[in-house]
């Protein structure tokens, strides 16, 4: 049993906020064990007069949707506590009995899973809510999902022991957490369901969709992992950079490696030394043409659990008969540069953990990561430059709500440069105190470079605080950030 105690889950989180700022990124298909990090287990989404739940899987970056049929979410024994000798959670069992429970604010060693319906647009559904039921539940235990009110009580959302189903209202859009109780060991099968009526009165409705939990170790010490290979390309030039990734089916919490090569005349393959992750890279050589590569994955007994195909590397040589080769000559107007701002397409959205009160209990506050920002300079002159972000508009929530821009404040950072780069990240700014001032909601320097130390491609990145008032109406809140480069 872990040594962590019930207090962990009193500072529960009621705003959310996040600068959503792209779509979700694409499905995919293979079967998964998700048993650490952040996921919206129960997805709702509305696609050609269809309401359909899908898995929000954000272990992997980028994230993934997921049918939830190819999902297993393990409970790790970790999990495991006591129920605290406190009348307000006799629901959970007796004081002192063990119950298995996915907290409502994440902790890195578990899973945390949640609900979500910021893929919904307003004004397709009557109240802009959908009604999300827990119809059925199958397995050795009982199942309850509770949040909890600011003093640490609980808010019961779904209890599988005194009948079902239950159901709760959820506003679109909502990203949203809570405790994930399993009072016993074992496999466990849960039915939620997503109802909804359009603005024209017609009725959508999910049907039973079924989750499948397993609370403790898997069965026959997980399911059977096969391994891939990605990343070979079919010709590389000498000096190019080689990175392989060797790809679990399905992911499991596994993650010890060897890469082994075997190049033409070796008759065995041999280790290569000081690469135990689930990426190798190098540099493409002559020398290496022909080589072969092979990834193995081990089990905590140090034992094989799978080993890929092997790859092969095709590094380009010269023309053998000078008489029939040509010359090719490039070259780059120097009069063409610029200066370019941007971001992966891929990887722009923001979402912030839920708010939790601070130890003083006067503020809701919560920390995340800017993704990316890229910067390129092309520019002959070399002028240098400034990058700077804002958020122009308040962020906006629920039912009107409103709350300013100037309480999300950051922390830049470098995150890459070039060799001949000389960026240094923009200063601190700070949530907004009156009478002080701060925050983003004025342009704020996130990185810059002076004159003669621009020119190259830089990554930035920076550290997100949010502060608010504690009378801020609870839901999720959305803005933009809007970057610029000069």
């Amino acid at each position: 049993m872990r040594g962590r105690g019930f207090a962990a889950l009193v500072a529960g989180a009621v705003v959310v906020a996040g600068a959503v700022l792209a779509p979700a990124a694409a499905s995919a298909a293979e079967k998964v064990v998700l048993s650490k990090g952040h996921t919206d287990a129960v997805d709702v989404h509305f696609s050609d007069g269809k309401l359909s739940l899908k898995v929000n899987d954000d272990t992997v970056s980028p994230a993934v949707k997921r049918d939830p049929a190819d999902v297993t979410f393990q409970v790790l024994p970790e999990a495991a506590m006591a129920v605290p000798d406190d009348p307000r959670f006799a629901f959970l069992g007796p004081a002192g009995s063990q119950v298995w429970l996915l907290p409502m604010t994440q902790d890195p060693d578990l899973l945390w899973p949640g609900w979500n319906t910021t893929t919904l647009k307003t004004g397709v559904f009557e109240g802009n809510k959908v009604r999300l039921s827990l119809v059925g539940v199958q397995g050795p235990g009982n199942v309850t999902l509770f949040t909890q009110d600011s003093f640490g009580g609980p808010i019961i959302k779904f209890r599988s022991d005194d009948g079902l189903p239950d159901a709760i209202d959820v506003q679109v859009p909502t990203h949203a957490h809570s405790n994930w109780a399993f009072s016993a060991l074992g496999s466990y099968t849960l039915k939620f369901q997503a109802d909804a009526t359009l603005a024209n009165g017609t009725t959508v409705s999910t049907g039973p969709v079924d989750y499948s939990f397993v609370v403790g170790e898997l069965s026959g010490g997980g399911p059977e992992v096969s391994l891939s290979v990605s990343g070979m390309a079919d010709e590389y030039q000498p000096n190019d950079t080689v990175t392989l990734t060797a790809v679990q089916t399905p992911q499991t919490e596994l993650d010890h490696y060897h890469w082994f090569s075997k190049c033409p005349g070796a008759d065995d393959w041999t280790v290569i030394a000081g690469e135990g992750g689930a990426s190798y890279s190098f540099t493409a050589t002559r020398e290496l043409n022909a080589c072969e590569y092979v990834a193995k994955l081990y089990d905590d007994d140090h034992g094989v659990a799978a080993t890929s195909e092997p790859v092969t590397l095709w590094v380009a040589f010269p023309p053998q008969e000078p008489g029939t080769s040509q010359t090719i000559t490039a070259s780059i107007d120097e009069t063409q540069g610029a200066l370019v701002i941007s971001v992966n397409p891929d990887d722009r959205a923001v979402v912030l953990p839920p708010a939790q009160l601070t130890a003083g209990g006067d503020r809701w506050e919560s920390t995340g990561e800017l993704r990316p920002v890229t910067v390129t300079d092309t520019r002959a002159g070399q002028p240098g430059w400034s990058a700077s972000g804002q958020i122009p508009a308040d962020f906006t929530g629920p039912d009107g709500a409103t709350f300013s821009a100037g309480y999300l404040g950051w922390s830049p950072r470098v995150l890459a440069q070039g060799s001949r780069q000389g960026v240094i990240a923009g200063p601190e700014v700070a949530p907004y105190v009156v009478g002080s001032g701060g925050g983003l909601g004025t342009s704020a320097v996130l990185g810059s470079a002076s004159a003669g130390a621009g020119r190259g491609t830089a990554q930035l990145g920076a550290g997100l605080r949010l502060s608010l008032p504690t009378e801020t109406a609870a839901g999720t809140y959305t803005a933009t950030l809007t970057l610029t480069a000069i």
